[in-house]
């Protein structure tokens, strides 16, 4: 009988075996990182795919500026314990320089695309690995694990190539590169639950803290320099969590009481919507917010 043990084991095989697979037929990968628990995670499987050795890529933060203070502080401690190379795009820098311009609503996330296309493009990446599961929104349960894009960083779906056997083709022309995401097959419970396993340290914003928030559409937001309350929108102290973390002006949180690992774990096993779906202003844009940003470039 399988067990849920076993099911994090053949998880954890399969991204070692995609991580080492990159490192075999590139030149040039970079891990996303930014600091939440996705990133982590992917890190920590990094770690374990090369261990002894160090991680052989550097990390990459696409920063909106609009960031948790907790998450930041987090992910520079993570950097600096494992001794890694960290680059930072920030967007606004592109924002300083006339090269992308603010958005009336304040969000920043679908700002994202082009510095972290720049990056790429600067840094010569030939492969970038992300967080993106398929259990998370529809535009990525149809994604594959090896994902070319064209390039201008593009995803064209005529051009994507079947996955047997865990076989991965990682052929492209020059200018081109390839996303991979390890953790495509994992659910949120899966990586919580993997979490638990590890004794993987996360952001304290994972977990139920006091913070004073608004509502909005449906959605717990936090005042910041990002903006809000807008006029008619109160602050109220509320015992909140965060199941995904971004720009903190499409980040929601969520009223709970998990202060800790197992708490959380009951609560996405009871839950019957993904942490996107629950709590990122971004992805209600339009019905193909998702997929508009994955043709342009970003996810």
């Amino acid at each position: 009988m399988t067990t849920a043990l076993d099911t994090l084991d053949r998880l954890e095989s399969e991204a070692i075996h995609i991580f080492r697979e990159v490192a075999g037929e590139f030149d040039r990968p970079v891990i996303l990182f930014s600091g939440g628990k996705d990133s982590t995670l992917l890190l920590h499987l990094a770690v374990k795919a090369f261990w002894p050795a160090p991680v052989p890529f550097p990390l990459l933060h696409v920063d909106t500026g609009h960031n948790f203070d907790e998450v930041i502080e987090f992910r520079d401690r993570v950097v600096a314990r494992h001794g890694l190379r960290l680059e930072v795009a920030k967007v606004q820098d592109f924002l300083d320089d006339g090269r992308l311009t603010e958005r009336p609503d304040g969000t920043r996330n679908p700002l994202q695309t082009v510095p972290l296309l720049d990056a790429i493009t600067t840094h010569r990446f030939d492969a970038v690995f992300g967080g993106g599961r398929r259990d998370e929104e529809r535009a990525r349960a149809k994604e594959r694990i090896f994902s070319l894009r064209n390039a201008f960083g593009q995803w064209e779906p005529r051009r994507q190539r079947p996955e047997l056997w865990n076989l991965y083709n990682g052929r492209h022309r020059p200018g081109e590169h390839v996303r991979v995401f390890p953790l495509s097959n994992w659910t949120e419970l899966d990586v919580w639950r993997y979490i638990a396993r590890e004794g993987i340290e996360l952001p304290s914003i994972y977990y139920a803290h006091h913070r004073e928030v608004y509502l909005r559409d449906g959605m717990w937001l936090a005042e910041g320099p990002w903006g809000g309350p807008r006029e008619g929108e109160r602050l109220v102290g509320k015992t909140v969590r965060y199941r995904t973390v971004g720009d903190g002006s499409c980040t929601g949180a969520v009223e709970s009481d998990a202060a800790d690992i197992e708490a959380v774990i009951a609560e996405v096993a009871a839950s019957r919507l993904t942490e996107r779906g629950a709590t990122r202003a971004d992805d209600r844009l339009s019905e193909a917010a998702m997929e508009d940003r994955k043709r342009e470039g970003y996810f």
